[in-house]
């Protein structure tokens, strides 16, 4: 009862703070909660000849079929592989590169390289495809070109698999690296000055002063920016994915992710129950893994969980 009372009483109090929540609130209940009624298809085989809940009830058999053909483990397998180089490559890379420009004495300079490395970022899927696409083309991309010019035989790149395991990672670094940076800078720029000056007078050199004081100031944002990365672990870049590589069959095996194949059952093959089925194991096990991992971490440090 005193529960139900502080609330009602919270509620009035700041009815105009709630009231502001409120088109929050709505926006998740649409978009989020309302449509997790669909989950009920990934039990069915849904007939587009009947309404919407009159599909035949198979139970599990459409996660049974995606696990016993090998597609799920490849799609997770995948999914998570590409997740971890994104995840692990751009944080460290980016931590570098932000102390790198935090060293930097030039002002200007610092500003034209943070500029630069940041404007990737703002660079559509759509225009990124033409450019890789102008870059690899058999016939007359920039790549096969030059190889022409300088006598050596031509590279297929898109009958290649297991050559864009490398590309996708690359593209997506070269995309999204000055985006965090900039996050990682910006903490940088947070750390006092006096812990750097109290450094310098017990002697320590840059590199001391980088290792003993920067990289450990970083890491409650590490931590945070690792925690929120893993809640989406098993949500790959999408629009990456699907603008490089398209319905390409013959790369599939090295870069068809659970968000692609999703995409693609309910455009090609319009198979509603197997899309779902394989949307809600992506959601089950990326909502677990955050679980579990945030868990983990309160029990180490309960300053770095997420909740």
């Amino acid at each position: 009862m005193n529960t139900r009372r502080g609330f009602f009483h919270e509620l009035i109090t700041n009815r105009i703070l709630f009231l502001m929540l409120l088109p929050t609130i709505l926006f998740f209940i649409i978009n989020s909660y309302l449509p997790m009624v669909g989950i009920y298809y990934a039990f069915t085989r849904f007939d587009y000849n009947t309404s919407l809940f009159n599909s035949e009830f198979v139970g599990l058999e459409n996660f049974k079929f995606l696990w016993q053909s090998g597609i799920l483990t490849k799609l997770t397998l995948n999914t998570i592989g590409y997740n971890i180089a994104f995840i692990g490559l751009g944080n460290v890379l980016a931590i570098a590169l932000a102390i790198l420009l935090s060293e930097l004495k030039s002002k200007w300079f610092k500003k034209l390289t943070q500029s630069v490395m940041f404007l990737p970022y703002f660079v559509s899927f759509v225009i990124l495809s033409v450019i890789v696409y102008n870059l690899f083309n058999y016939e007359s991309g920039f790549l096969n070109t030059l190889l022409k010019q300088l006598s050596i035989e031509p590279v297929d790149v898109y009958n290649t698999p297991w050559v864009w395991i490398p590309l996708i990672i690359l593209f997506y670094l070269w995309k999204n690296l000055g985006y965090s940076m900039v996050i990682y800078l910006a903490a940088i720029t947070g750390i006092s000055d006096e812990y750097y000056e109290a450094a310098k007078i017990d002697g320590a050199n840059i590199f001391q002063r980088i290792w003993y004081i920067t990289v450990p100031m970083l890491k409650t944002t590490f931590v945070v920016l690792l925690l929120f990365a893993l809640g989406s672990i098993m949500k790959g870049q999408f629009d990456l994915f699907y603008q490089l590589i398209g319905n390409n069959g013959v790369l599939y095996d090295a870069t068809d992710i659970l968000d692609t194949y999703v995409y693609r059952s309910l455009k090609v093959t319009f198979d509603i129950g197997m899309s779902t089925a394989a949307g809600l194991y992506q959601s089950l096990f990326g909502f677990i893994l955050i679980m579990t991992v945030n868990y983990i971490i309160r029990k180490i440090n309960d300053e770095y969980a997420l909740f």
